[in-house]
């Protein structure tokens, strides 16, 4: 979510700060989020339906570039653009793209700390189990409570703070796009297209982050790097 300045309120993500558009201004900014998100979404439908992993892996990395790049809902700051060389990422694993079993869990309201002045409320809808690094671990899956909801997969690992964003990083978020999809009943992990919140681009926004439990004890060499890292 992009912070209203001077407001406790928090507004959607990509809304204009306040004081830079009303009327007609901020209708233009609202289309320009809509635009955003259908590109997200155009890309998240590719990706799921494009064979060989890796080569959606590489649409991904050039998609998301192109929009941090060019489009007007960039959470790049704009002195920061012009010299825009890409997202640094690690390089491609197949061995990081996995399935998970879903498993449940009682449904319980949950407030997740953010990078704002309030938390976000979702539900814990259950867990996903997944292997990685030669290991089984879990995940707690939450559904974000509000119009439409959506489901939310945050993660930590032993990376973040040092080779990745110390927060954490999304693999889900599907009210904003990102759907991995499925493949049978298992949920599609590919933590090669593991992402950073806005927020850290930006302290604009406000960006829920990863809670204790979603911190997994193995380093996950896969995805965005930290964001002002030099690219690879």
């Amino acid at each position: 979510m992009r912070r209203a300045v001077g407001s406790p309120t928090a507004i959607p993500e990509g809304w204009p700060e306040a004081g830079r558009g009303t009327g007609a201004g901020m209708a233009l900014e609202l289309l320009d989020l809509l635009g955003w998100k259908r590109e997200v979404t155009d890309l998240y439908r590719r990706v799921r339906g494009t064979a060989d992993p890796e080569a959606a892996w590489r649409d991904w990395r050039a998609t998301r570039d192109a929009l941090f790049a060019g489009h007007p809902q960039s959470p790049l700051p704009a002195a920061e653009r012009a010299g825009f060389a890409g997202l640094p990422c690690f390089g491609h694993d197949p061995a990081a793209r996995v399935l998970g079993e879903v498993l449940p869990a009682a449904p319980e309201s949950v407030e997740i700390g953010s990078s704002g002045e309030a938390p976000v409320r979702f539900t814990r809808a259950g867990r996903v189990r997944f292997p990685l690094g030669g290991a089984e671990h879990e995940l707690d899956l939450f559904w974000l409570e509000g119009y439409g909801g959506g489901l939310y997969l945050p993660f930590a690992d032993a990376t973040s703070g040092t080779e990745t964003y110390g927060a954490g990083r999304y693999l889900l978020d599907t009210v904003k796009g990102a759907d991995l999809g499925m493949e049978g009943d298992r949920l599609v992990l590919d933590f090669n297209l593991a992402y950073n919140p806005s927020c850290a681009f930006s302290p604009a926004y406000d960006c829920p982050f990863p809670p204790a439990q979603n911190r997994l004890p193995v380093e996950v060499l896969a995805g965005e790097k930290l964001p002002f890292a030099k690219p690879n």
